[in-house]
């Protein structure tokens, strides 16, 4: 009823407004910082007022907007319903510049649609206005209400036909009506009055004579329309005898694609983007824990998501604003089985639906895939049996400057990043950036305990003396820091900066960030990205951000770096490779 009434405004409002020209703002009433929140808000939205939509605004943010509208009547709209109360009082005007891909509706791109138009009720009043007119107004005759279909059964005959069903099927129908949104009691397959409550007002709202008691047509009809958001997936249960699981698969959508141990692709046959993974290999406990970390590393895995495991089981949930995916995996007898839906986000009726048929089918065959199953013809660091590992946007190293962790690195690293790790595993934040000087400082959300910390040089180096810097050359493909060796050019930059070392030293993009060391293991400074000049400068030339810089940038960030010790002299190369690398760390953005 509440939602007729809203209705109801809606059309009378609408029918006030000026005539609308085109369309480019919205009313934004919300932003919720996971999808799986703003999915939930949204439907809540969604059942009282119109026109909602849902867009992701990028950094892990989901916004909740009404529209498209012209933008006085987004003004009007916008006052209106913060006066009944319907939407959040800092609700406010947005463009549609604000807002990225659409996820709700489902399949909608409005982003570039024309405002909701409207009827001018000045032109239409002056049009129908009899002292205007000459036209004799159109008599519209009513649309007669439909007659309710009779009964295809007595009730006594119904209710002989309803006591055949087995206990399952009585609580198939008491789920039907819930989902319907006609029942809001307990799924236990007893048919008292609230079930029977809910089956009178299915029938009032389906045209059927009400009595409370659902005719064999009848429940079929419910059913019907209960299972009529997975047509077109043909759903079947399929035995894939090589994984040893049997389970219901949308064979409409996905097809059998290849096996890459420990899973069986299924891959995507049409517009909707959906994938289903079998999974299945010999283990215990220890291999079950390592399959859940191993999964949460890929890219069909979003980070955001619920993800649990406990005893001989785990789940993990993966949400984006494009997709999500659901993995479950169980241990039995010495046997890891599972299986992962990915589909796409905002069709969320639909998943649960599918993923529920795919949970309840599910059954344990004889024997697992053979570890040598499938071809190896595509070998990929980045791929761990066909998935991709997720990966991130940059990768730059950096350097640890004193016992909780403290890094600082290359404010190139950290631009834009939706999340910063050390070492891949470690999240960072942002003490400090200072852009002029190209430096920031990072600080590890949990404390880290590094091997060693950078201890400052107190004294000018001297010209032509050997320099090294750590770094990771290669963003992290060789999992641990390299020392390129070089010589210091100049105390200045070219154009005579103070606050710059030269050097002749050729350094990869992933050694930006790194320490530049003496031979004594003293820090004299921090590796600079290329600069783009326009000027393309000979090899082997780079530039680092020198002791005094740092110093200056740390205590902005509260931080007071260790001082190495004076004439420390010059230390065997291993003994300075250990030093070196112990400080260095792997810095990545990720999106």
């Amino acid at each position: 009823m509440t939602r007729i009434i809203l209705s109801l405004f809606f059309t009378v409002f609408l029918g006030l407004a000026p005539a609308a020209a085109q369309q480019n703002v919205w009313v934004q009433i919300e932003a919720q910082p996971s999808l799986n929140q703003a999915q939930s808000s949204i439907r809540s939205y969604a059942a009282q007022i119109q026109d909602v939509n849902g867009f992701s605004l990028g950094g892990g943010w989901y916004a909740i907007a009404l529209g498209p509208y012209e933008e006085g009547e987004a003004n009007a709209i916008l006052r209106n319903l913060r006066g009944a109360g319907l939407i959040p009082r800092d609700s406010y005007i947005a463009q549609s510049a604000d807002y990225r891909q659409q996820f709700w509706p489902v399949g909608a791109n409005l982003l570039n649609t024309p405002a909701l138009e409207v009827p001018d009720t000045e032109t239409e009043q002056a049009s129908t206005d009899p002292a205007q007119s000459t036209e004799p107004e159109p008599v519209v005759e009513p649309e007669p209400e439909p007659e309710p279909q009779p009964a295809d059964e007595t009730v006594r005959e119904a209710r002989a036909s309803e006591a055949t069903l087995s206990r399952a099927e009585r609580a198939d129908l008491q789920v039907a009506l819930k989902w319907a949104g006609f029942y809001g009691g307990a799924i236990d397959a007893a048919f008292g009055r609230g079930t029977r409550g809910s089956m009178a007002r299915w029938q009032e709202a389906n045209n059927f004579e009400v009595t409370g008691v659902l005719t064999t047509r009848q429940r079929v009809e419910l059913l019907r329309q209960y299972n009529a958001v997975l047509e077109g997936l043909d759903l079947k249960l399929v035995q894939d005898a090589e994984a040893g699981i049997e389970i219901k698969i949308p064979t409409g959508v996905v097809r059998f694609d290849r096996y890459e141990p420990p899973f069986a692709h299924y891959t995507a046959t049409g517009d909707i983007d959906a994938r289903v993974l079998l999974i299945s290999q010999q283990g215990d406990r220890n291999t079950l824990t390592g399959l859940y970390d191993i999964m949460q590393t890929l890219e069909i895995v979003p980070q955001d998501g619920p993800r649990t495991i406990e005893g001989d089981a785990f789940t993990l949930i993966g949400e984006s604003a494009y997709f999500i995916s659901h993995t479950q995996a169980w241990l039995k007898n010495g046997e890891i089985k599972g299986f992962t839906l990915i589909w796409p986000a905002g069709d969320e009726e639909r998943r649960t639906r599918l993923l529920g048929e795919m949970q309840e089918s599910f059954a344990r065959l004889g024997g697992v895939l053979d570890p040598l199953a499938g071809s190896a013809e595509e070998q990929s660091i980045d791929l761990v049996s066909g998935l991709e590992i997720r990966k991130p946007r940059l990768s730059r190293s950096g350097f640890y400057v004193d016992g909780a962790g403290t890094v600082v690195t290359t404010a190139e690293v950290v631009q834009g990043c939706g999340r910063i790790t050390l070492e891949t595993d470690y999240e960072a934040e942002i003490a400090t950036v200072n852009e002029d000087m190209g430096i920031a400082v990072l600080r590890p959300l949990a404390p880290l305990a590094p091997m060693s910390v950078a201890a400052f040089s107190q004294t000018a180096p001297r010209l032509q003396s050997d320099v090294a810097v750590a770094g990771y050359s290669y963003e992290g493909v060789l999992g641990a820091p390299t020392l390129t060796f070089g010589q210091l050019a100049d105390l200045r930059g070219l154009n005579g900066e103070q606050d710059l070392k030269r050097l002749a030293l050729s350094a990869l993009d992933g050694d930006a960030g790194g320490p530049v060391v003496d031979a004594g293991g003293a820090v004299l400074g921090m590796l600079l990205p290329a600069a783009d000049t326009g000027r393309q400068l000979p090899a082997g030339v780079s530039f680092a951000a020198d002791a005094d810089a740092i110093r200056l940038v740390l205590q902005q960030a509260g931080v007071t770096p260790a001082a190495a010790p004076g004439e420390a002299g010059q230390i065997p190369p291993e003994t300075l490779t250990t030093r070196a690398a112990g400080m260095t760390v792997l810095v990545s953005c990720w999106d």
